[in-house]
């Protein structure tokens, strides 16, 4: 087996990363990416198999790392007793996207190719994961809060996925929009509220 050159692996990222960013992920090329990386297209093949296993290794660590982050912020709100729920739902949801800035902030380049580069991969809908594990505790939340249309099904899966996709879809509009950090947490804050008023509007709670 051949010995592989140091730091070629690394160099290959970073200009993949960059002609992944202009082109998007159908219209890259792999010979572009060799050639500014000072290598060949067999070194891609080598260490990434394919275009899409190139594209997986930047975005993938990235992906992992905020579902770990998604799903810590939810399962400890879920941990609280019922009454601390409900009394500091608001509060703690505005407090934990802060963190869930920040990690998209800290890896800003890895987002805008997943939200406007990724299409023809398998991370072309990564949002979806993320509105699936959010519909998932929305439910839990209700039955805690006693809104009633948890109970009687009013409030379809459908349409809270509906609803929480758009929630996303907002936030990432802070990538796409190019914001710095500071106008992308005035303006989640922003969107938070705004959300939440609606829920509280639509959803009926059981006060009996």
């Amino acid at each position: 087996m051949a010995k592989q050159i140091e730091g070629v692996y690394e160099q290959l990222l970073e200009c993949a990363k960059h002609e992944f960013l202009v082109k998007g992920f159908k219209d890259a090329s792999l010979r572009t990416i060799a050639a500014n990386a000072g290598t060949s297209t067999n070194s891609i093949y080598v260490r990434f198999q394919d275009k899409e296993g190139l594209f997986e290794a930047i975005v993938e660590p990235v992906v992992s790392g905020v579902l770990q982050l998604f799903c810590e912020i939810q399962e400890t709100f879920h941990e609280f007793e019922p009454e601390i729920q409900k009394a500091r739902v608001n509060e703690y949801s505005f407090k934990e996207m802060d963190r869930f800035l920040d990690y998209i902030y800290g890896n800003l380049d890895e987002f805008r190719l997943l939200l406007d580069a990724s299409h023809g991969t398998r991370f072309q809908n990564f949002v979806d994961e993320l509105t699936r594990v959010e519909v998932e505790y929305t439910y839990k939340y209700m039955e805690v809060a006693g809104y009633m249309s948890a109970e009687d099904g009013e409030v379809t899966g459908e349409f809270l996925h509906m609803v929480t996709t758009a929630y996303f879809e907002g936030v990432f509009e802070v990538v796409r929009h190019g914001m710095d950090r500071g106008s992308a947490g005035r303006y989640v804050r922003m969107l938070e509220r705004y959300h939440a008023a609606g829920f509280d509007t639509f959803f009926i709670r059981d006060n009996k």
